[in-house]
């Protein structure tokens, strides 16, 4: 049976292994990050909305702060505020990630081309 108890009890274990095998993961207590005047609420300062959805036209509050680039580590990547873009949670936990997973950003031009330089398409005829 899939209760409650049991997947927060398979959450935490999963949060408890990405903490321990990506320590980084702390910087994003630091005051650095979190704090009143820190770099996330700076750069959702200067741009309050959704960079995703703006793209597309819709204006969508922006509440989480994307690193363009994952730092992986990089502490000079993780405060670059040239890195950091603002989106929404959903475009954050959906598009984002797939787009991480998926190691190329989705999207084609007129001539139906992948835009994304990393695209295998564009690697192939490099």
């Amino acid at each position: 049976m899939n209760t409650p108890i049991e997947r927060r009890n398979r959450r935490r274990q999963h949060d408890s292994r990405r903490w321990s095998e990506q320590p980084w993961r702390a910087w994003y207590s630091l005051a650095i990050w979190r704090g009143e005047f820190g770099l996330r609420a700076q750069q959702l300062a200067r741009q309050p909305l959704c960079e995703r959805h703006k793209q597309r036209g819709r204006d969508v509050p922006a509440d989480t702060v994307n690193h363009r680039k994952p730092h992986a580590g990089d502490w000079a990547l993780f405060i670059d505020p040239d890195n950091h873009e603002s989106t929404c949670k959903e475009c954050h936990d959906q598009i984002i990630k797939a787009e991480e997973m998926r190691g190329f950003k989705v999207g084609c031009d007129i001539a139906g081309r992948p835009l994304d330089p990393d695209h295998p398409w564009n690697l192939s005829r490099g």
